[in-house]
């Protein structure tokens, strides 16, 4: 029972360590008011996988943290153009 355990615990571990944090900026050019990064920010936050979104009016991007074995960029850029703000990636995808 107890080699079970130890095992099932090393597998759970495991997962966690081949999991790597991204970093990944989209371009959001439709962003027209200073609202519009907070329905961005909080599509961005519904996504599983990602710990952290900041969205700037200013600069018209977002820079997403996320977490590259739950939610891929795919899923990043869809979910800002179902709330209305069609993205694209800004450069290349880096690890944290």
């Amino acid at each position: 029972m107890k080699k079970l355990i130890v095992v099932s615990l090393a597998l759970l571990f495991s997962s966690f360590v081949l999991a790597e944090e991204q970093k990944a900026t989209l371009h959001i050019p439709s962003m027209n008011c200073t609202m519009c990064p907070i329905t961005v920010k909080k599509a961005l936050e519904k996504v599983e996988g990602v710990s952290r979104a900041e969205v700037s009016y200013d600069t018209k991007q977002a820079v997403v943290m996320f977490d590259n074995k739950q939610t891929k960029i795919e899923a990043l850029i869809n979910a800002t153009t179902n709330a209305g703000y069609p993205s694209q990636l800004k450069g290349d995808i880096s690890g944290e």
